[in-house]
């Protein structure tokens, strides 16, 4: 490969150096490095570019896209450490082009057309891929301006819309929006191939459908495929995906019922400890709610591209850098951030000295510099304990998580240096080591998303293993890393069952600001004053919400006509096509009869969901599913009029007497003294009971 003269061609035509002509070279070479295993007969690409000019390998690039080639894995020929290759995919193509461009001794002089196609791959097309948007606009009055070209639209037209530049940018050709050549005129590019990792707009979605529909599955299915991941046709391999992200704190579950208040759901005061060093007495304080824990993870996840963190191996620490509640103390957090260390308190005396890997040295040193000579420093004493795990146990690599009071962190970060001391002007907080801040957030998270219990007032110790949520953390140290590469992660916030709540109450101001529109960096973006905190907040676009409605609960008022106008609906209705035969009954036949039943006698909303027998595979287990669901189920939907039921389950019929049916027996009941047996108009009456034995003769498979 011609690697420097291939720079230059790019740096001649108008791209950076650096930034387009490494990445790019880069791109080429790992191409050439793999041509055997892209199924290229040649050696290098000089002589693959001689033959078919790149045709085989683009192919080959296009067709890894597709999502049997992404479930297989093809990508890691090229990326053996990408999650996320599909824009990098099509980038990779487009280098390839231009790699062809340069062999063919195409010229490239910085001519306005040069310009143009530069400026907008780089600046919008490749961005676009890097997010996995399913498309991007294009704004010529914007290309104008930032080239200067005084004027130039028309041929910025001409040449956005040309053939020239689609095989440039690999993109098929745009949709023009607005006049055909103006200032305004707009260039939507769509992507073909490419999965959305963060859809156009917010998806407000609400799966609704009679119970055993596979409501709940599939919201697990659709919460997969909004965070970008590859939704599996193995059901264990997908729930296997769904609760990693689920523990990662990418999605949220949460159960509405009729005790669910907005302070559950959004943020309300709770008791809490009242100052740090307080040991007795509580205060109230405002402590957010599911959602707005979940917003919280959105709206400071800046996105990790290609980044993945692993904490395998290393220690966690809790750490606290000065008083959180101590505006004399502020500084210390801000200096520790904008400088790359963390900070210690506690004696100004310099550990570095290699004795100082000794406790009982420590101990020395306290105690020659206390202040009493009362003072008798032990193993114990947080003027010995504090600096030897600081300088001692911790080590190059271990991960520390810095506490605001007790109940929240505001930084994460990677020690990536040895104890230094750094003594200040009046002393204290003389000891310090390198840090890689991974992640911050001056307001503060609680601890629960990541430890199981509140922090102590201890300034440094080891966290436990087993009470992290590992994958949290881990997900929390990639969020915020390489800002310009990734697009926001996506969110998604489960609402089970979420006609069971009272919404208005619930929700709130949530009602206004889940519109697509008013979310966090849109159009008409909206924030309120939350009533407790007294904090703004806006709903950030990168979380979705999914809800779950059982249309045969009536046990509350008909969903709340303003959430409605917020959601979409999708309904789900019983499938008798996902059954097989179980013992040659016919499982299909015997829902798709039961629900007609159901809807001539009560109503569509009513039937019983394919989901009741979907595990079934065997008779007896059938049996156990009719005897102990469908059966009581029936009897609840017909408020225990037996009779209903049995004309449901094709037990019923005008002959008198009693009778042995396939599920129900019935028994004629005695007339009871002193009522006239004689009257012609007295009713018979009966005792219905579910049989021992259930007979499926009426279902059984041709």
């Amino acid at each position: 490969m011609r690697e420097d003269e291939f720079k230059q061609w790019l740096q001649d035509g108008g791209a950076d150096a650096v930034n387009a002509g490494n990445t790019r070279a880069f791109a080429v070479r790992t191409i050439e490095k793999n041509l055997k295993a892209l199924g290229s007969p040649h050696n290098d690409l000089e002589s693959a570019y001689q033959d078919d000019q790149f045709a085989q390998l683009r192919q080959r690039l296009k067709e890894m896209r597709s999502d049997e080639a992404i479930s297989r894995g093809d990508f890691r020929i090229l990326m053996p450490q990408s999650e996320n290759p599909l824009g990098r995919l099509s980038s990779w193509r487009s280098w390839l082009g231009q790699y062809g461009r340069f062999l063919s001794g195409e010229v490239r002089a910085p001519r306005d057309a040069d310009r143009i196609r530069q400026y907008v791959l780089e600046r919008y097309i490749e961005p676009a891929r890097e997010q996995n948007a399913q498309s991007v606009d294009v704004l010529v009055r914007d290309v104008n301006s930032a080239l200067g070209l005084n004027d130039g639209w028309p041929n910025i037209c001409q040449v956005l819309a040309g053939p020239n530049f689609q095989e440039f940018a690999d993109v098929s050709p745009p949709e023009r929006i607005g006049a055909p050549v103006s200032p305004a005129t707009v260039f939507r590019f769509g992507f073909d191939g490419a999965a959305p990792l963060l859809a156009s707009e917010p998806t407000n979605l609400i799966l609704y459908g009679p119970p055993g529909t596979g409501k709940t599955f599939e919201t697990a299915v659709e919460a997969v495929r909004l965070c970008g991941e590859h939704v599996s046709s193995d059901r264990q391999e997908l729930m296997t995906t769904y609760h990693q992200l689920l523990h990662a704190g990418r999605i949220e579950f949460v159960t509405f019922h009729q005790s669910l208040s907005y302070e559950d759901f959004v943020e309300g005061l709770r008791p809490s400890k009242g100052a740090e060093d307080a040991s007795v007495g509580f205060e109230l304080k405002a402590e957010p709610g599911v959602f707005r824990r979940i917003a919280r993870r959105a709206e400071t996840s800046t996105g990790p591209g290609d980044v993945t963190y692993s904490l395998a191996g290393r220690q966690i620490f809790k750490m606290s850098i000065g008083a959180a509640d101590d505006p004399v103390d502020a500084h210390l957090f801000e200096e520790a951030i904008a400088g790359g260390y963390t900070l210690l308190g506690y004696e100004d005396i310099d550990w570095s000295d290699e004795r100082f890997s000794s406790r009982e040295k420590i101990i020395e040193a306290v105690r020659v510099s206390g202040v009493t000579s009362t003072d008798k420093p032990t193993a114990f004493s947080g003027r010995v304990q504090f600096p030897f795990i600081f300088r001692n146990n911790m080590k190059k690599g271990d991960m520390i998580i810095v506490s605001k009071g007790n109940s929240l962190f505001r930084a994460i970060g990677e020690v990536t240096g040895d104890y230094q001391f750094a003594p200040r002007e009046g002393g204290d907080y003389g000891h310090r080591r390198a840090v890689k801040w991974l992640w911050v957030d001056r307001a503060g998270v609680p601890v629960t998303e990541l430890y199981t219990r509140a922090f102590t007032q201890k300034c440094i110790y080891l966290l436990t293993q087993s009470e992290l949520n590992i994958a949290a953390l881990e997900r929390y140290a990639a969020s915020q890393q390489d800002a310009g590469r990734g697009a926001p992660e996506p969110f998604v916030l489960i609402i089970d069952e979420i006609n069971r709540a009272n919404i208005s109450k619930v929700f709130g101001e949530l009602i206004t600001l889940l519109e697509p529109d008013k979310r966090l960096g849109q159009l008409n973006e909206l924030k309120v004053r939350l009533p407790y905190s007294k904090e703004p907040f806006g709903v950030p676009a990168n979380l979705h919400v999914l809800g779950t409605m059982n249309t045969a609960d009536r046990s509350i008022a008909l969903l709340d006509t303003a959430l409605r106008r917020r959601f979409r609906f999708r309904e789900l209705m019983p499938d008798p096509s996902k059954l097989a035969n179980v013992e040659g009954i016919n499982l299909s036949a015997l829902l798709t009869t039961l629900n007609e039943r159901i809807e001539y006698l009560f109503d569509r909303e009513h039937q019983i969901g394919h989901a009741y027998f979907i595990n079934c595979r065997s008779k007896s287990q059938l049996d156990e599913v009719m005897r102990h669901k469908i059966i009581p189920l029936l009897s609840e939907y017909f408020y225990g009029d037996l009779q209903k039921v049995a004309i449901v389950l094709g037990d019923a019929d005008n002959r008198e007497g009693d009778r042995q049916g396939n599920f129900l027996d019935r028994q004629r009941l005695k007339v009871p003294k002193g009522v006239s047996a004689n009257d012609e108009d007295l009713p018979h009456r009966y005792r219905w009971s579910v049989r021992d034995e259930f007979s499926y003769q009426d279902f059984m498979a041709a």
